[in-house]
Order: structure tokens, then C-alpha cells, then sequence
């Protein structure tokens, strides 16, 4: 990253804190970045530690800590068509990149699940110094609390786990797709089939965006 763009990071920074830069500006901000320094770019702006350590509360089966990359949240927020009417869960939040982006990218209501209390931690702190609202991080096992979170409408997976945990979250997520269209994101994760569950297209190939059809279902019934 040059001079140029660490000083538009720091800027970007005081301006977000000050809540003077609205989601059209900010993308605009950030799409002016080379694509190849877009991460430390981000991580600059949010004071985030793309190092952040796990600890013993990761259970067995689930992903360590790893940072999304940007434009992959930047293709899912497109490819997902994610506004500021929506309330967007991020399975596995770690400490709040994805969310962050995705808040202000969209103005869409955040909600993120973390297991690690220490991550927690961080993605609350970073959320305070910019000044971020409608921004809310539950510590807890996402498998256990998803069921619990009807407002959301997009669930983003940075393939947080697979296998038994994965099918048993999507599962869940059955019950809130019978009262209203869920979108879900997930790079480098693959949703196991249910047939309420459609696949799109997507631009990137470690991509998957899948609509709900079960409240179309539910609604015949």
C-alpha cells in the first residue's frame, strides 16, 4: 500500500468515526483501492488485527480464525443484492471484518455469531471506535443460536466448518426461510442440497449464493 492510500485509509477512518461517509461513498472510496491492497487497506481503516489468535473455546471441527478476503464480500453483497433493509447474520464473525464491511458498504443492520469470547472482544472494540450502530455481536455456538435470530435475511459463511455442523445449521435455518426469503453467502463453503434451497450464479468461483423457496411452500400449504 503506498503513501497515498494509507493517508486516504486514516482519512477514511476519522470520517467513519465522525459518521460522515455514507455507504455510496465509502464503496466508492474502497472500489478505488487496487484490488491487491484492499485487505491491508480495510484492516488499516478498521484497526483491525488480521493476527488475531484463536483460543481454547474454538471447538474441535471448526475453522481458526482466517480474514475474508475483501472482494469476495464485495461480490457477495452484489451478487445477493444486500440493502440497508436487510439484517445480515455472519456465522463465525471472528472480530467483525466481514460485518464492518458489510454495514458499511450496505447501511444493512449487522448481527454476527462467534464462539471465541476473546474475538468477541475485538469485533465490539473496533465496532466502538468507529462509531459503527445497528451492529451487534452473541457470543455462542452459531449452531445453538441461529434458530433465535428470525430478523436475519442474508447468513454469510466464511466456511467457519463443515460436515454434521454445517448440514445442522442450514437445517436450522429452515424454520425462518418458511416465514420470509433468505439469501445465504458462502466462500469457500459448500451448502449441503435441500430443496428449498436454490443455487445463483456468482462472479467468483469460491462464491456460492443460495435463495430460499420454503416460504413459498409454506405459504401453499
Amino acid at each position: 500500500m503506498n503513501h497515498g492510500d494509507a493517508w486516504r485509509a486514516d482519512a477514511t477512518r476519522a470520517f467513519l468515526a465522525a459518521k460522515k461517509v455514507c455507504p455510496d461513498l465509502f464503496r466508492s472510496i474502497l472500489l478505488s483501492i487496487h484490488s491487491d491492497d484492499r485487505d491491508v487497506w480495510v484492516d488499516r481503516v478498521f484497526g483491525v488485527d488480521a493476527h488475531a489468535e484463536d483460543g481454547p473455546e474454538l471447538p474441535r471441527g471448526c475453522a481458526p480464525y482466517l480474514p475474508c478476503p475483501v472482494d469476495a464480500v464485495i461480490a457477495a453483497v452484489d451478487d445477493a443484492a444486500i440493502n440497508s433493509a436487510d439484517v445480515f447474520v455472519d456465522i463465525g464473525s471472528g472480530v467483525g471484518r466481514v460485518g464492518l464491511l458489510v454495514r458499511l458498504l450496505t447501511g444493512a443492520g449487522v448481527i454476527g455469531i462467534e464462539v471465541q469470547s476473546s474475538l468477541v472482544a475485538l469485533s465490539r472494540s473496533y465496532t466502538q471506535e468507529l462509531n459503527v450502530e445497528r451492529f451487534a455481536v452473541v457470543c455462542g455456538d452459531a449452531c445453538q443460536l441461529v434458530r433465535y435470530i428470525p430478523a436475519g435475511s442474508v447468513f454469510f459463511f466464511y466456511c467457519p466448518f463443515s460436515g454434521l455442523r454445517l448440514d445442522r445449521l442450514v437445517d436450522e435455518l429452515e424454520g425462518i426461510a418458511k416465514m420470509r426469503p433468505l439469501r445465504l453467502c458462502g466462500v469457500v463453503t459448500n451448502f449441503p442440497r435441500r430443496p428449498w434451497l436454490a443455487a445463483a450464479r456468482s462472479r467468483r468461483r469460491d462464491l456460492l449464493v443460495c435463495h430460499t423457496r420454503a416460504h413459498r411452500a409454506f405459504r401453499r400449504a
